[in-house]
C-alpha cells in the first residue's frame, strides 16, 4: 500500500530516529499547548460554552432513558426551553423522550413529604407550619423533552474539532494496523451508531481484545484520527477506573490522535478546541504525561508505517 496523496513527516532511519521522534513529538505537543490557549480565549469558544451552560447534566437514570428512546441524542432540552433559550422549536409530529424531574418543594423537617403528603400521613410533626419548611426534592414527575435533532431553527454554535486532509489511504492502513495493536475495531454505519455525539468508543474486555467502535463518516482524516484516539485509549487506559482519571485520559488520547495525524500530514489543529472543552484540567498535564503520550504515538506511527510501505 502507498500512501502518495499523504505527506508524512520523515527520519533517517537510522539509530537517531527514535530521539529524533520524540524530540518532534515533544515539540509538537507544545504547540498543541499554545493551540488550547488560544482556542479557550477565542470567542467561538466562549460562545460554545455560553451555549453548554444551558443544557442540563442528567442523572445516569434519565441518561438511560433518554438513550433508550432515541440512541442517537445528543443536545436534550424541554419543549420552551428550546423555543426560549435556543431560538428553535419542535418539529412538527416528533415524540417527545420522556425523563424524570425532580419535584422541588417545601419538605416536613421529620418526614420529608411535601405539605400536601404530610397531611395525608402519619407524621405529627407540627412545631413549623409549612410556609416555614424548607425546600427540597419531595419527588419526581415524567417530563418530556426533544434532542436538537427533533428541533429547528437558529443553529447551535459547534467546536470545530474535525481533522482535515487528504487520508483515503490512512485509515484503511489504521483499520488493518489493529490486528498488530491487539485491538478488534468495527466501523459502525451512521444509522446504527447507538453511542450519541461521541465520535468513537472503546470497550474494555476481560476475555478479549479492547473493542474500538467508531461512527463512519465523509471526512476521512476526521475519521482515521478518531481511530488513533481511540486506539491510545485501548492501549492505555484498560483497567482504570478512577473517575477523577478522566480528563486526563482524555488528554493523553487526543494528544496521541494529534500527534500521529499530524505526523501524516494531517491538520489536526481542531484538537485544541476538544483538549479546551475538558474545562478544570491543566494542559501542561500532557507535558507531564509526554512519556506515556509519545510512546504510544511511535508505537502506532511505527506499525502504520509498515502497513504503508509493505514492509
Amino acid at each position: 500500500m502507498s500512501l502518495s496523496s499523504c505527506t508524512r513527516e520523515t527520519f533517517d532511519d537510522s539509530d537517531t530516529r527514535h530521539d529524533e521522534m520524540h524530540s518532534t513529538i515533544e515539540m509538537w505537543l507544545e504547540d498543541l499547548i499554545e493551540e488550547v490557549d488560544d482556542a479557550v480565549s477565542s470567542d467561538q469558544f466562549r460562545e460554545w460554552l455560553d451555549i453548554q451552560s444551558e443544557f442540563h447534566d442528567y442523572s445516569p437514570r434519565n441518561t438511560l432513558l433518554i438513550q433508550l428512546q432515541c440512541p442517537h441524542a445528543t443536545r436534550v432540552a424541554g419543549y420552551r426551553t428550546w423555543q426560549n433559550e435556543f431560538d428553535r422549536h419542535v418539529s412538527e409530529g416528533e415524540k417527545a423522550i420522556w425523563i424524570w424531574a425532580p419535584i422541588i418543594a417545601r419538605k416536613c423537617p421529620e418526614c420529608g413529604n411535601s405539605s400536601s403528603y404530610h397531611e395525608r400521613s402519619d407524621c405529627e410533626y407540627d412545631e413549623t407550619e409549612p410556609d416555614g419548611w424548607s425546600k427540597g426534592l419531595v419527588g419526581f414527575r415524567p417530563a418530556p423533552v426533544f434532542d436538537v435533532s427533533q428541533t429547528e431553527g437558529e443553529p447551535l454554535p459547534k467546536l470545530e474539532t474535525e481533522a482535515t486532509g487528504d487520508a483515503e489511504e490512512l485509515a484503511p492502513a489504521l483499520l488493518e494496523a489493529a490486528t498488530s495493536l491487539e485491538i478488534e475495531v468495527e466501523v459502525v454505519s451512521v444509522k446504527e451508531w447507538a453511542h450519541g455525539r461521541a465520535k468513537g468508543v472503546c470497550q474494555y474486555r476481560s476475555d478479549a481484545n479492547p473493542l474500538v467502535e467508531v461512527h463512519d463518516r465523509e471526512n476521512q482524516a476526521d475519521l482515521a484520527v478518531t481511530l488513533v484516539h481511540e486506539y491510545a485509549h485501548a492501549m492505555l487506559h484498560g483497567g482504570v477506573d478512577d473517575e477523577t482519571e478522566r480528563s486526563k485520559r482524555e488528554l493523553e488520547a487526543e494528544a496521541v490522535g494529534y500527534i500521529v495525524g499530524r505526523y501524516f500530514g494531517l491538520d489536526t489543529s481542531g484538537s485544541a478546541f476538544y483538549v479546551a472543552a475538558w474545562q478544570g484540567e491543566d494542559t501542561d498535564a500532557i507535558l507531564d504525561r509526554l512519556q506515556r503520550i509519545s510512546s504510544t504515538a511511535q508505537t502506532i506511527i511505527d506499525i502504520i508505517d509498515v502497513v504503508i510501505d509493505g514492509e
